[in-house]
C-alpha cells in the first residue's frame, strides 16, 4: 500500500510541476497563434469593438501585391551573408580545436558578440557605421578615405551593412555548434590520421567534414529560417527605411503604424507556414542523409 501511495505522490508531482509550463505554453503561444488564425480572416484595426469576415482576401493581397511580398528580396542579402557566417564559424571552430596559443581567449571572443543584446548591437554599429564614425575614422587612419560611404544610407550598400553586422552578431552562435560537433570526433582519429601523414586540408575534407556533415547541414537550414525572419537589427539601425524594410518589419509597420491588424496577421500566418516547410525539409533531408549513413 506505500508503494502504491509513493507512486501516486509522484505522479501527483509530476502533474503539478507540468501542469504550469504547460499553462503558459498554451496561454503566451498557442492562444495567440489561434487568434492571430481569426484576425487574418478579417478587416480589424485593433481598436474597433466589430470586425468584419473579409475571408482570404487579405492572403490574397499579400500574395498579389508587390509593396508587400517583395520585401522578402532583402532576405537575399542574409542569406548570402549566412554561408559567409557558417563557413567563418566552421573555419574558426577547426582552427580553435587543436593545439592554438590562447586557445580559450579567441573562443571567448567569437562567442561574446552572441551574448549581446540585439538592441545593444544595433547601437552599436549604428555608430560605427555613421558618417564620420568608427569605420570611416579607420579608413582615413589608414589611407583609405577615399573609399568612405554613407553605409546606412547608400542603396547599393545599405543591406550589406546590416548583413555583416548580422553575420558579426551570430557568428558566435554557429562557431560554439561547430566545435562541439568536431570535438565529439575520436581523437585517435586524428591521431590516426597524422600517423599515416595527413596534412591538415586532408584532415578537414575527409575526417571534420565527413563526420560533421549533418551539423552543417542544419545550421544551412537554420541560417534560411533565419534570413525570411530578420527584424532587431535592421528595426534598430534603419527602421526598415531606404531598401532595408524586411518581412517582418512591415508585418509590425502594417499592424501598429497603419492600425490594419487584420493584414498584419495574414502576414504573420504567412511568414509563419513558410518557416515550417523549410523546418519541415530540413527533417526530411537530414533523415535522408541519416539514413545514408
Amino acid at each position: 500500500m506505500s508503494n502504491l501511495q509513493a507512486k501516486n505522490e509522484k505522479r501527483l508531482l509530476i502533474i503539478l510541476f507540468t501542469i504550469v509550463p504547460v499553462a503558459l505554453l498554451l496561454i503566451f503561444t498557442y492562444y495567440p497563434l489561434v487568434k492571430m488564425l481569426q484576425y487574418s480572416f478579417t478587416d480589424w484595426d485593433g481598436f474597433s469593438p466589430t470586425k468584419h469576415n473579409v475571408g482570404l482576401d487579405n492572403y490574397k493581397k499579400v500574395l498579389t501585391d508587390p509593396n508587400y511580398f517583395v520585401v522578402f528580396k532583402t532576405s537575399l542579402y542574409y542569406f548570402l551573408s549566412g554561408f559567409v557566417q557558417l563557413g567563418l564559424a566552421l573555419l574558426f571552430a577547426t582552427l580553435l580545436s587543436f593545439k592554438v596559443k590562447f586557445a580559450n581567449f579567441w573562443k571567448g571572443i567569437l562567442f561574446f558578440p552572441y551574448l549581446l543584446n540585439g538592441v545593444a548591437i544595433g547601437f552599436i554599429f549604428l555608430y560605427f557605421f555613421k558618417e564620420n564614425g568608427t569605420l570611416d575614422s579607420v579608413l582615413n587612419m589608414i589611407g583609405l578615405g577615399g573609399f568612405k560611404q554613407l553605409w546606412l544610407g547608400n542603396r547599393n550598400i545599405n543591406n550589406i551593412s546590416l548583413a555583416f553586422t548580422s553575420t558579426w552578431r551570430y557568428i558566435g552562435f554557429n562557431f560554439l555548434i561547430f566545435l562541439g560537433a568536431i570535438q565529439s570526433v575520436n581523437p585517435e582519429v586524428y591521431e590516426a590520421a597524422e600517423i599515416d601523414g595527413a596534412n591538415s586540408w586532408s584532415i578537414f575534407k575527409y575526417i571534420i567534414v565527413p563526420a560533421i556533415k549533418p551539423i552543417i547541414f542544419l545550421n544551412i537550414i537554420l541560417s534560411v529560417a533565419g534570413s525570411l525572419s530578420v527584424f532587431d537589427i535592421p528595426f534598430i539601425m534603419t527602421g526598415g527605411s531606404n531598401g532595408t524594410m524586411t518581412f517582418v518589419i512591415q508585418t509590425i509597420n502594417t499592424a501598429f503604424r497603419y492600425n490594419k491588424l487584420g493584414l498584419a496577421s495574414a502576414m504573420a500566418i504567412i511568414l509563419l507556414v513558410i518557416v515550417v516547410i523549410v523546418t519541415m525539409v530540413q527533417r526530411v533531408l537530414t533523415a535522408e542523409k541519416g539514413g545514408e549513413k
